[in-house]
């Protein structure tokens, strides 16, 4: 039986080759050996992706990062990748998209922008084919909304492809987020309002639970979390980055999706690498796809978000993760707790689909 298809919601790609000069043409084998030693391990950990097992997990699109930090949350001098104020965010970002531009157009075979339900069938009936290899779509997603200096500047940044933004990741002007807790701002609600009227898909991810609770009542558009988990599953959390269930429950009658994220740190609280990846394996990851399920009645609040290469690597992931393609894994492990195929296939990629079909321009 052919494995389901796979959307992943939560991909800083753009970041990784602007900062740690990664190419995400290669191989994940041959990306390994080519940072062996160096310090990009340190950093960021040995790399979960590449093209070749974007292939072999049949990855057929991702939700692509436009991301930097505020100068306060740098990680240090060779994080070229933080802002000092908001021109230099928007210059940030701006580079960024430029750069998966670049990427699509130099590895067409490889890589292709999604920003229209076109633009999404071109790439999906690649995958309905027998042929040796398929092209990975990428949807933009900005990841912090500083890049965006006033509402005025949104029709720009659909034109050039944005289809997605969160507006937080540390708090920013227009909210509260992880570690920095706070309400929706004046000006938050006047960049909702106006995304509203463009058609931007909201992703609360990273924003204060208080904040996502506001844009939620207030949203008309679309509204995801592309990246996190349950709070619920966390014995002892008592941060502001994971989703309390009042949140969770608001998305699901919003007709919205949680990307759940394989990341040891977010699947139990307190994790450490001595801890050992032996501790969590992907039934951990199936807990949080199943506490939402249980919440919905149904399978079809719940994808995939992986935040794989976001600031940690393998050695952050499940036991039984060693790239990307390994997701794949998660398929049997929900069958054994009862879960239909087309759930499966649902959870794997068919609910990020559905979204993006339903939300995205022709």
């Amino acid at each position: 039986m052919t494995q389901p298809l796979i959307v992943d919601a939560h991909e800083d790609l753009a970041w990784n080759i602007l900062v740690l000069g990664r190419d995400y043409t290669r191989s994940v084998e041959e990306t390994r050996k080519l940072e062996q030693g160096t310090a990009t391990i340190e950093r960021n950990g040995n790399t979960l992706l590449g093209w070749p097992e974007y292939q072999r997990g049949r990855v057929a699109v991702v939700f692509a990062t436009l991301f930097a930090s505020p100068k306060r949350r740098v990680l240090g001098d060779w994080d070229t990748q933080s802002y000092a104020d908001f021109d230099q965010a928007r210059r940030l970002y701006s580079a960024q998209m430029d750069r998966y531009r670049t990427l699509a157009d130099d590895h067409d075979d490889k890589f292709r922008l999604i920003s229209t339900t076109s633009d999404l069938e071109d790439v999906l009936s690649h995958w309905d084919t027998d042929q040796e290899s398929h092209p990975v779509g990428i949807t933009i997603l900005m990841e912090g909304a500083e890049g965006v200096r006033s509402p005025a500047e949104l029709d720009e940044w659909w034109e050039r492809g944005v289809r997605t933004i969160g507006l937080a990741w540390a708090g920013t002007r227009y909210c509260g987020g992880t570690r920095e807790p706070g309400p929706l701002t004046d000006e938050g609600r006047e960049l909702l309002a106006a995304m509203a009227e463009i058609g931007f898909t909201l992703d609360i991810s990273h924003m204060d639970p208080l904040s996502a609770l506001q844009a939620l009542d207030t949203y008309p558009g679309a509204v995801i979390a592309s990246h996190a988990n349950a709070a619920a599953l966390l014995a002892g959390y008592d941060g502001n980055r994971q989703l309390p269930d009042t949140v969770i429950q608001g998305l699901i009658d919003r007709g919205g999706i949680v990307g759940v994220v394989p990341f040891c740190r977010f699947l139990l609280n307190g994790w450490r690498v001595d801890n050992g990846r032996e501790t969590i394996s992907l039934a951990t990851l199936a807990n949080h796809i199943d506490h939402v399920c249980q919440l919905a009645g149904d399978a079809r609040h719940v994808g995939l978000g992986t935040d794989f290469d976001g600031g940690f690597g393998v050695e952050h992931a499940p036991s039984d993760v060693d790239t990307i393609a390994d997701m794949q894994n998660l398929g049997p492990v929900l069958a054994g707790r009862g879960y239909s195929d087309s759930d499966i296939a649902a959870i794997l990629g068919g609910n990020w689909l559905e979204h993006l079909e339903r939300t995205l321009p022709e």
